[in-house]
């Protein structure tokens, strides 16, 4: 598979690995009380912070389980002077290709520090990916080239599901000498070929060929093929017809064997027509689960950036905090077809909750929840732990690195058991501001359970021959605690 070079790859291709894990710090939540500072529990956050360590900060509770992504990253335009700068001659990405990069980031074209920004942050998004998942990356024709065949490399070319063309503009405006932009792609890249397609919502316009001049009782209907595509041989055969008439089969035959085509035939799903000169088949339109996407949406289908930025002016009292936004239509259209971050977005997110606007420009509220989050303290500082997190938040990431699957805590008699999972029982013995030691004493109070028993703590004071006989593996806090 060919794969694409860019000067500084070699130092941001494992990077996503060297990311901090940096705990996730509530600062309030929101729902129709209003903003609160008791937890309420709900699942929709909204995390401020660098997105590449807020993705990190999620791979506990998320990695593996997420059915869709949108991402909606910079296009690498030059635009600046918004809050979400579409430019990587931003300062923060500067700074960063130094750290990351190193001297040789100097020397990097744009494009060149795009790719270096993009890579961690897709790696990290395919882990977040569930097996049946699906990740939609909106970008125009600037970077689209090299984002299709990073993605490639990332996710694997046999998981490209398409490039769909969005047309984000109905106005023809532009500059002499230029072809009118009013088109951007969204690359659609499945975790596995476990993901299926969704299907849309059918509308009057996909439904108007649909008839039933002959009153069927399976209602309205229309005409579909009965030629195979390919030449078939063994598809080749007379069909007699009620009166005796012959029709001589097409030169690739039918679509069906002779015995399903009879039975179609006396199903009444397949007709002839007045002279029986040929035969016609029925698709019902109750037979339909929905509109089978299509790989371009034009006319306004799936939203233009015109109504994106008249509902942003609408929930903000007329004014809109940054260009170019992505309207709401299409990011419902990719949410039904994938499914069978700041303190601007949490304002835009209350005010969508609550309602907004007045008089006859009143928008009823859709309700609704979240927790607004921002990054904090770092899990691991070198090789050790940082006690400021909070012991709760260690014994979640620990569970995780051991299990894969998010942390709910066991409510055992013992403070220090995590859980058991897949037969194994987990006891994280760590305690902030004292030596902790695997000993007798210790052990009498772990519950016997089936299975194998894995224990954290600082210190052991049982030998090896010991432990395997106890069906005990030790792991030291905190050389033994894996880095995510």
């Amino acid at each position: 598979m060919p794969t694409l070079e860019w000067i500084g790859k070699d130092k941001v291709i494992n990077h996503h690995q060297e990311v901090p894990y940096r705990v996730l710090e509530r600062q309030y939540s929101f729902d129709a009380d209003g903003q609160h500072d008791t937890d309420n529990g709900s699942e929709n956050m909204i995390i401020r912070g660098d997105n590449l360590e807020a993705l990190k900060a999620l791979l506990p509770r998320y990695e593996g389980r997420v059915k869709c992504i949108y991402i909606d990253p910079p296009y690498n335009t030059g635009n600046e002077g918004w809050v979400y700068n579409d430019n990587v001659n931003d300062p923060k990405i500067k700074k960063w290709l130094g750290e990351v990069v190193g001297k040789e980031g100097e020397d990097l074209t744009r494009h060149d520090k795009w790719l270096c920004m993009m890579y961690p942050r897709l790696k990290l998004l395919q882990k977040l990916l569930a097996d049946d998942g699906v990740i939609f990356i909106s970008i125009d024709d600037t970077e689209c080239a090299n984002l299709k065949l990073v993605c490639d490399e990332i996710f694997g070319s046999s998981n490209f599901v398409s490039d769909v063309i969005w047309q984000h503009s109905l106005q023809a405006n532009g500059y002499g000498g230029k072809f009118v932009s009013q088109f951007n792609h969204t690359i659609v890249y499945s975790k596995s070929s476990l993901f299926v397609l969704g299907n849309l919502p059918r509308s009057k316009e996909d439904d108007k060929l649909y008839k039933n001049p002959d009153n069927d009782p399976r209602g309205p209907w229309r005409t579909g093929y009965c030629v195979n595509g390919l030449y078939r041989p063994n598809l080749k055969y007379e069909i007699i017809t009620p009166r005796g008439n012959r029709i001589e089969p097409p030169d690739k035959g039918w679509r069906w064997s002779q015995e399903t085509l009879q039975s179609k035939i006396d199903s009444g799903e397949i007709i002839f027509n007045s002279d029986e000169t040929a035969i016609i088949h029925k698709l019902y339109l109750a037979d339909l689960q929905g509109k089978v996407p299509e790989n371009i949406w034009v006319g306004g289908v799936a939203g233009t950036t015109r109504q994106a930025t008249a509902e942003l002016k609408a929930i903000f009292d007329g004014t809109a905090p940054f260009d170019t936004p992505k309207p709401t239509k299409l990011i419902e259209r990719i949410i039904q077809i994938a499914t069978d971050a700041d303190s601007i977005t949490a304002e835009r997110v209350k005010r969508v909750i609550r309602g907004y606007g007045e008089g006859k420009n009143a928008v009823e509220g859709t309700g609704g929840d979240f927790s607004f989050y921002d990054l904090g303290e770092p899990l691991l500082i070198g090789e050790n732990l940082n006690e400021t997190v909070g012991t709760e938040k260690i014994r979640e990431y620990v569970w995780f690195m051991e299990t894969k699957s998010p942390y709910a805590p066991a409510g055992d008699d013992n403070p220090y058991f995590l859980g058991c999972h897949n037969d194994t029982s987990y006891y994280f013995y760590y305690e902030p501001e004292r030596i902790t030691v695997l000993n007798y004493a210790f052990l009498s109070g772990v519950t016997e359970r089936s299975g194998g028993t894995v224990i954290y703590a600082d210190r052991c004071a049982l030998g090896e021959d010991k432990l395997a006989q106890m069906g005990i593996v030790f792991k030291k806090i905190p050389r033994d605690i894996s880095r995510l």
